[in-house]
């Protein structure tokens, strides 16, 4: 039987103690729970409504952390890249490059992503169909890369809303390519007049079931100890407390519709 792959994190890289806090979590579910496992953090957060929202720390000082979160628990790491420079620098220490949703159709920035030959994932944007994800996906495969992610995280419904639409699932399979379904993104309600994205995190369970059960390969959950005094996207993201919880579940989910 296949197994589950869980990309978690905290949102960005904020500090040192926190990650490492969350990582040991992490890795001590993946082998409880048998999956496979991919730490998320973001070094830097470019896309942000206001101008003094919270970017990230000094980057190195960031991938520092996030290189010694791979090598103190032995977990490969991924992280967001923003634009095509970042690519070869941000790849000498994560083992999968994010491209983040609204930069899905960025032809340079694909292209710089797959020529590290490192995993790319690519989000689909909250304004895109599953069937155009394809382009997106040629462009990686161009460069001879063929290890790629799809992710889901949802769509816009109305200016300050999202919602899944399961049937992507599938369509996005179609693809050929392992599809994830990020269940803290998927439930943001963007655009606030007051500035910061909030979001829903009362039904990451939902979210995470239903994507087990509509045929996804794996869950994205951005997590944190106390996700109230999370610098970013607090506001959806799933107390790291209630984490075994969810995976537990959608394991059993996952291993029902993968039975041979």
């Amino acid at each position: 039987m296949k197994k589950l792959t869980i990309i978690s994190g905290p949102c960005a890289i904020e500090n040192e103690d926190t990650p490492l806090l969350i990582a040991e979590k992490l890795k001590k579910l993946s082998l409880l729970l048998d999956f496979n496992l991919i730490f998320k953090g973001s070094v830097k957060k470019a896309n942000r409504t206001k101008l003094d929202s919270f970017t990230g720390i000094d980057e190195d000082e960031a991938l520092r952390i996030l290189e010694k979160v791979k090598t103190e628990f032995e977990i490969p790491v991924t992280t967001d890249i923003h634009e095509s420079a970042d690519a070869e620098k941000y790849a000498s220490v994560a083992d999968c490059l994010q491209i983040p949703a609204f930069l899905c159709r960025q032809t340079d920035l694909l292209i710089a992503a797959g020529n590290t030959h490192k995993a790319v994932s690519i989000k689909k944007a909250q304004f895109a169909s599953a069937e155009s994800m394809k382009f997106a996906v040629d462009k990686v495969r161009s460069t001879g890369n063929e290890n790629i992610m799809l992710i889901e995280r949802g769509t816009f419904f109305g200016y300050q809303d999202l919602v899944v639409d399961f049937r992507n699932i599938p369509l996005l399979k179609k693809i050929g390519f392992p599809v994830i379904v990020d269940c803290t993104h998927s439930l943001q309600k963007p655009n606030q007049s007051e500035g910061v994205t909030g979001g829903s995190p009362v039904f990451i369970k939902t979210i995470a079931n239903a994507a087990m059960a509509t045929g996804a390969d794996g869950l994205f959950l951005e997590v944190h100890p106390e996700p109230s005094k999370a610098k970013s996207d607090g506001a959806n993201m799933l107390p790291l407390e209630h984490l075994e919880e969810v995976l537990k579940k959608a394991k059993d989910i996952f291993n029902l519709m993968n039975e041979d």
